[in-house]
C-alpha cells in the first residue's frame, strides 16, 4: 500500500494536525467522546476527525465508530469538509458530514476558532450483530457541540433572554440576571452573534454497509431488494422481499432495469463511450497479463495492444464482449447481444441520472471489478481490498495510471465517466438499444416473468 500512499491515492487530502493548540483541542474532544487521549504531537485526520495514526496508537481503528454504527466526529476546522472518510461502514456517512459542515459553516468556523466541535451521527441502532438490525436504520440525526458546551449554553442563554424580555418583573429577578451573566461569559453576545447549529435529520432508504461482507439495501425504489457481496444464505431471512448475491446476475440485472437505475454506456449522453470502452479493455488486458512478469509501469496503449496480441488466447469473455460493443459503437461491426449471463454485461452499464446514482455506480464497480478506475472512484474500500491481491506488475500499472490520468483532474474524470447532460428530447421507444441492447434477456415480459425478478 506504500505505493498508493506515496502517490496520494490512499490517505490523500487528510488534514494535518501539528500545532500544540489543535492537538490539545483534539484531545479534549477525544476524551469527551471516548475517555481516551493521544500522546502524538502531530497526526492527520479525515472529515470525521478520525486519524489513522491515532488508531494505530490506540490499537483501535474504530475508536470514533464503536460497533461500526453511530459514527462520532471531531471537527477542528471547516476545511475537513473536503477530506475523505476512512474506514467507511456506511455509504451515506461522508455525504451527511459534508452537508452538516457546509450548512453550518459560518457557525462552525466561529466555534472551531476557540474549541473543537464533537458530535455523533445518531440512529436508533447501537449494534448490528444481526443483519436484520440494519433494516431498522431509517433516519440519521446529528448531535454536535463544543467540548465546553458552547451551543448548549447559547441555547440556555437565548431562553433566558426571551424570559427576560417577556416577563414584566424580570429586572427584579436577581437569579435570572446572574444566570444570564454567567452564560454570557462563556458564549459571548448571542443576540449579535448567534451560536446555533441546525438540527439536521437525513432519511436513509437506500445505502451500502460494510457489515456482513458488504450489503446494498434498496428500500426507496418501486421494487425493493437487498444485494450482498457474500453468500445470501449466510444472512438468513431478511425483512425485505428479495435478497440477491452476486451470483444472481439475472435477478440483479432485472432489479436495476425495473427500477430504472442504470443506462447503457453506449446510450448515455455527454460522454465518449468509445474512449470509456477502450480504457475498460486496457484494464482487462492488464488483469489477464498481470502474472507474466512484464513491467507495466508507464505502459502506453500501444504496449497494451501488444500484450493483447501476445495473450489473445487467454483473454477473458469480458474482453471479447466489450470489444464487439466497441466495434458496434464505432459503426464497424454488428450489434452484439450481451445478456446478463455474459461476463461483460455489467461493464456495459453506468448509473442513470437519479438521486442514488453514486450508490448504483458503487454496486456496478463491484460487479465489474476489472475496471479498476471505476472501482477506485466509486468504491475505495473494495479497491484497496482487491489491490492487496494483485501482482506487483498490476499494482504498478494501476497506481501509475491513476496518478497520471485521474489525480490530475478528478472532477473532469468523474464528469467524463458519470456526468449527465439534460436530455434534448424524449428517447425514441423504437431505438435499437432499447429493443435489443444490453438488456437482452432481461427485457420486460409480463407473460413469462414470475414477480419482478423471476421465480
Amino acid at each position: 500500500m506504500k505505493r498508493l500512499i506515496e502517490k496520494g491515492l490512499m490517505f490523500g487530502n487528510l488534514i494535518h494536525v501539528s500545532s500544540p493548540a489543535l492537538v490539545e483541542r483534539y484531545n479534549r474532544a477525544l476524551e469527551h467522546l471516548t475517555g481516551r487521549r493521544t500522546e502524538l504531537s502531530d497526526f492527520h485526520i479525515d472529515i470525521s476527525g478520525y486519524s489513522p495514526e491515532v488508531g494505530d496508537e490506540l490499537s483501535d481503528p474504530l475508536y470514533l465508530n464503536p460497533n461500526g454504527v453511530n459514527r462520532q466526529f471531531i471537527l477542528l476546522t471547516t476545511a475537513q469538509k473536503t477530506a475523505p472518510l476512512l474506514n467507511v461502514k456506511f455509504s451515506m456517512s461522508r455525504s451527511i458530514l459534508r452537508r452538516f459542515i457546509e450548512e453550518n459553516e459560518a457557525q462552525l468556523f466561529a466555534l472551531t476558532a476557540r474549541d473543537a466541535v464533537a458530535g455523533e451521527l445518531l440512529n436508533s441502532v447501537y449494534s448490528v450483530s444481526d443483519p436484520k438490525a440494519l433494516f431498522d436504520i431509517r433516519t440519521i440525526r446529528i448531535e454536535a457541540d463544543t467540548t465546553a458546551g458552547t451551543v448548549k449554553d447559547a441555547e440556555a442563554l437565548g431562553e433566558r433572554i426571551d424570559r427576560f424580555m417577556a416577563e414584566d418583573d424580570a429586572w427584579f429577578d436577581d437569579v435570572l440576571i446572574a444566570e444570564m451573566i454567567g452564560l454570557a461569559k462563556k458564549t459571548g453576545d448571542v443576540t449579535r452573534n448567534p451560536v446555533r447549529l441546525k438540527l439536521m435529520e437525513f432519511a436513509q432508504d437506500n445505502y451500502w454497509t460494510a457489515h456482513f461482507g458488504g450489503l446494498y439495501i434498496f428500500r426507496g425504489v418501486d421494487h425493493p431488494a437487498a444485494i450482498c457481496a457474500g453468500d445470501k444464505a449466510d444472512l438468513g431471512k431478511l425483512p425485505i422481499k428479495y435478497t440477491f448475491d452476486f451470483a444472481d446476475r439475472n435477478q440483479i440485472a432485472k432489479f436495476l432495469d425495473y427500477n430504472d437505475l442504470v443506462e447503457p454506456i453506449v446510450k448515455a449522453r455527454g460522454i465518449d463511450a468509445g474512449a470509456i470502452l477502450r480504457q475498460k479493455l486496457d484494464f482487462i488486458i492488464v488483469d489477464a497479463a498481470q502474472d507474466t512478469g512484464i513491467d507495466l509501469t508507464g505502459a502506453t496503449r500501444r504496449d497494451i495492444r501488444a500484450l493483447a496480441r501476445a495473450h489473445a488466447d487467454t483473454l477473458p469473455q469480458e474482453f471479447h464482449g466489450l470489444q464487439a460493443l466497441l466495434r458496434w459503437a464505432e459503426e464497424e461491426g454488428p450489434w452484439p447481444r450481451i445478456t446478463s449471463d455474459h461476463p461483460a454485461y455489467f461493464y456495459t452499464l453506468r448509473a442513470a441520472d437519479h438521486a442514488d446514482r453514486d450508490l448504483v455506480n458503487m454496486l456496478l464497480a463491484e460487479l465489474a471489478p476489472k475496471d479498476v478506475r471505476q472501482l477506485f472512484i466509486c468504491h475505495k474500500e473494495a479497491f484497496y481490498r482487491a489491490y492487496r491481491g494483485w501482482s506487483e506488475a498490476k499494482k504498478s500499472y494501476v497506481a501509475d495510471f491513476l496518478d497520471r490520468e485521474y489525480q490530475a483532474d478528478k472532477a473532469g474524470a468523474r464528469t467524463a465517466l458519470f456526468g449527465h447532460d439534460a436530455p434534448m428530447r424524449e428517447t425514441d421507444k423504437d431505438d435499437l438499444i432499447d429493443r435489443v441492447g444490453p438488456w437482452g434477456a432481461v427485457r420486460r415480459d409480463s407473460g413469462r416473468v414470475k414477480g419482478p425478478w423471476g421465480g
